[in-house]
């Protein structure tokens, strides 16, 4: 156990000191901060900006009156301008860029509004979209009043049918257990978040994982180790070192982010953290996202183990360490296509195979209200499978590191496995 400590403590220190530990985890961290504080940053360049502004031609006082009010209502950096000159001449003012566009709003004999909007490349569709909406609604106003209809009549056949989703009780009249749409909307949220972490963690620790173990046969330090200590302690020992690793540089982020967010919250209700509405969640969802995160993590970081024994030359891990990324990127696939079907067949049936099972499990746990068998059996079978990959693991770790030269090949599993053997 004493020796197992060592390489622990020596594994972590030594790359929590690291210049590139060090380097990535500054750079996120100001990530995190810089965009929680986007809107300010973007509010500091735009506010002594003038806005856009567009050459208006029209003959029509009222017309050019209207659409004024309706874009400068709704955005004050959106500036137009009535150009007194010609058409021609408002098209020379655009491409001596005195204006971003111009455009052309003349009176139809139905005394509707028509317009052709001018500009000297595409970069301007947004502008045009907005223009061509506030005119639409101009003409459906006018076109409303010329025909007498009250304008509270054409107010209702627009709105919204009244429209609830109701579901349907049990036989015994409850519906308690059935997740509410902000709690599903909450888990959708954090289903994303461990996603992108397991995603995260996997390729880069499982690649760190794999790299050091490398490393440490190109200097023929791996002789003296696994003589010294057990491969199973010295694997874990590697796995738990560089995951707390892992641990800290995330709870780095988690840390910093939840005090912008506690600084910044007057200013980021709504949008994002509103759709996802994280504070609806229930705590059994947040135990369960740990669990199966860990579970994951150990899961496919006991395979970048057994995988980077196989290797001598670090340039070799990145192609020996694929068929894991292509695991993790299936499961990954899976899951997106899950959050709008939890209920499909590829899903509950990868919710149950071990190497997709930490995310597809966890989607079905925070979307759907499935019994706790289900979840026990997954949990057990992801277990089961990492002890057997402990087991085969330490095997062919005993083995694989002792082998050097060129090995690319998952075939070299069976030399691994018959130099552990003979030890």
């Amino acid at each position: 156990m004493n020796k197992f400590w060592i390489v622990f403590s020596h594994t972590f220190m030594s790359k929590i000191k690291s210049k590139s530990f060090i380097i990535t985890t500054a750079i996120f961290l100001l990530f995190i901060i810089v965009m929680a504080n986007i809107q300010s940053i973007i509010d500091m360049f735009e506010s002594d900006a003038e806005g856009d502004q567009i050459a208006v031609v029209t003959e029509n006082e009222d017309m050019y009156q209207q659409l004024e009010a309706r874009l400068t209502a709704g955005d004050a950096n959106f500036d137009i301008q009535r150009f007194d000159g010609s058409l021609d001449e408002a098209k020379e003012a655009v491409l001596d860029e005195s204006y971003v566009s111009a455009i052309e709003i003349t009176e139809s004999a139905d005394g509707l509004p028509s317009a052709v909007y001018h500009s000297a490349d595409y970069s301007t569709q947004s502008i045009e979209m907005r223009l061509q909406n506030e005119l639409q609604q101009m003409k459906v106003e006018i076109a409303t009043n010329q025909s007498g209809i009250d304008p509270a009549i054409i107010a209702s056949i627009y709105e919204p049918i009244p429209f609830e989703n109701k579901l349907i009780a049990s036989g015994d009249g409850e519906t308690s257990d059935v997740k509410t749409e902000e709690e599903l909307s909450g888990a959708r949220g954090l289903v994303y978040v461990i996603l992108f972490l397991l995603y995260f963690t996997v390729i880069a620790y499982g690649n760190m994982i794999a790299m050091d173990i490398a490393n440490e046969k190109t200097s023929r330090v791996m002789e003296i180790l696994i003589s010294s200590s057990s491969p199973v302690s010295q694997m874990f020992a590697k796995i738990l070192g560089i995951g707390l690793v892992g641990l800290t540089q995330i709870l780095a982020f988690l840390v910093v982010g939840y005090l912008v967010i506690v600084q910044k919250q007057d200013e980021l209700v709504g949008g994002f953290f509103e759709f996802f509405g994280l504070s609806d969640i229930s705590p059994s969802t947040f135990v369960y996202a740990v669990v199966f995160f860990l579970l994951g993590y150990f899961l496919y970081a006991t395979l970048a183990a057994m995988l980077g024994s196989l290797v001598s030359r670090t340039e070799d891990v990145q192609q020996l360490m694929m068929p894991v990324t292509l695991l993790i990127v299936a499961a990954f696939m899976i899951t997106m296509f899950g959050l709008n079907m939890p209920e499909s067949t590829i899903v509950v049936v990868s919710s149950y195979i071990p190497f997709f099972s930490p995310l597809s499990m966890f989607l079905r746990v925070g979307l759907l209200d499935i019994p706790f068998w289900e979840i026990g059996l997954s949990i057990l079978i992801l277990i089961a499978t990492i002890i057997l990959f402990a087991v085969v693991g330490a095997r062919v770790y005993r083995g694989g590191v002792l082998m050097y030269g060129t090995s690319t090949s998952l075939k070299d599993f069976k030399k691994a496995l018959q130099l552990s053997k003979k030890e």
